[in-house]
């Protein structure tokens, strides 16, 4: 390197074109050796090692841009002893700016993947705060960049900020509030990627598959993609559904109409059938030993129904409802259980199921939900109960027959 100085301080006027010429073809050997050797040694040796974490500086390309710099490095270092390169400094600069600027955008780019496969990202999302670091990164170095063309110090510029600080809030606002709505989603830890998130008012119902500094992604369970401005999703109200898959237990809350016509007081016969259920026998004849120990305490004639108390139909299929359940695996017996009779409606006496399956899967659960029900329907029959539901055509072809 100073030989080539020394040779360049002593050449003739008659032969700088050839050293501009031999300064160039230097330039271009060193970009042909840094990016056809060095660059590729190094790729190779770091897919050679068991850590991903050089494998991402490549898969990033953060090192891409070195060819292009150490030549525009090495021109710049003989400004002072070439008047051409003394013309372009202002250039060169820029372009060094330029290209340590892409390079920058590429290392931000691998530690955003790099955290995105760590055990930490589930926990905290950070893609908007890399995207912001890289909005002040690309503001930086464009104000580098402008500055070195046209010989003013950055600190020129950024001493103006301040002056357009109005205009600057009024172009950044969606990024301000964006940044103001990531920065709610990370630390109250609203959703995160993964989670099962339902907004009624954007039409969107799935799973996160991506948190960005404008955006959030959407997958919805028909697999269309819903994109819902960030700042907007936060104003607006929106279900998590993180909780139900980490307690364990998703919610069971069906009803069962039931004729009130087909209510009625269980008798002898019916009563001993009921016995026969494995689900309730035991239920049956402690019932029993209860209704007749009231009635003898209050002197109550039994030989009438109406006197004292009695079973009913509708209360011993409760009572089945729940010996059911409780014998079902796939229902979660540490979480709320509970069988209920609602207020009458003009459709019917609703018998409604409030419990927890312990599998959170979509379609397990709806399995599951659907075989409690297939099963209850089909026993209705058994306790002389009939379902309520609107009359169709059959039931009035039935009705003009008889």
């Amino acid at each position: 390197m100073q030989n080539l100085i020394d040779y360049i301080q002593n050449v003739s006027d008659d032969q700088i074109y050839l050293v501009y010429l031999i300064v160039i073809f230097i330039s271009y050997l060193i970009y042909l050796v840094t990016n056809r050797i060095i660059l590729k040694s190094i790729s190779h040796f770091f897919k050679k090692t068991s850590t991903y974490v050089d494998d991402i500086l490549i898969e990033k390309k953060v090192f891409n841009k070195i060819p292009y710099l150490i030549p525009l490095i090495f021109m710049y270092s003989l400004k002072d002893l070439l008047p051409w390169f003394r013309a372009v400094e202002r250039i060169l600069l820029s372009f060094i700016a330029l290209i340590i600027l892409i390079s920058l955008n590429a290392f931000i780019n691998a530690l955003n993947e790099f955290y995105s496969r760590s055990k930490f990202s589930n926990e905290l999302n950070i893609k908007s705060y890399i995207q912001v670091l890289k909005l002040i990164v690309n503001m930086l170095g464009i104000i580098v960049m402008v500055a070195f063309l046209i010989g003013k110090s950055p600190v020129y510029f950024l001493s103006g900020i301040g002056a357009l600080t109005a205009v600057l809030l009024l172009v950044f606002k969606d990024t301000i509030l964006s940044l103001i709505s990531s920065v709610q989603i990370s630390s109250n830890n609203l959703f995160k990627i993964g989670d099962w998130v339902e907004a009624p008012q954007f039409e969107a119902d799935g799973n996160v598959i991506d948190i960005a500094l404008h955006s959030v992604k959407i997958q919805n369970w028909d697999k269309t993609i819903s994109i819902i401005p960030t700042n907007k999703l936060i104003d607006s109200s929106f279900k998590n559904w993180r909780g139900m898959s980490e307690s364990g237990g998703r919610r069971i809350k069906r009803s069962i109409k039931i004729d009130m016509n087909s209510i009625k007081f269980c008798s002898d016969s019916m009563i001993d059938k009921f016995k026969k259920f494995n689900v309730i026998s035991d239920y049956i004849v402690s019932k029993l030993v209860e209704i007749k120990k009231h009635n003898l305490e209050n002197n109550i004639n039994d030989e009438a129904w109406l006197n004292g108390r009695s079973l009913t139909n509708i209360g011993t299929f409760r009572a089945y409802i729940e010996g059911y359940l409780r014998n079902h695996s796939s229902i979660h017996k540490e979480m709320t259980f509970l069988v209920r009779q609602l207020s009458p409606e003009s459709d019917g006496l609703p018998i409604e199921i409030y419990v927890f399956s312990n599998d959170t899967n979509w379609v397990n659960y709806e399995t599951i939900q659907s075989d409690i029900f297939d099963h209850l329907l089909a026993v209705l029959s058994e306790f002389d109960l009939r379902v309520f539901q609107d009359p169709s055509g059959n039931d009035f072809k039935k009705n003009q027959l008889a």
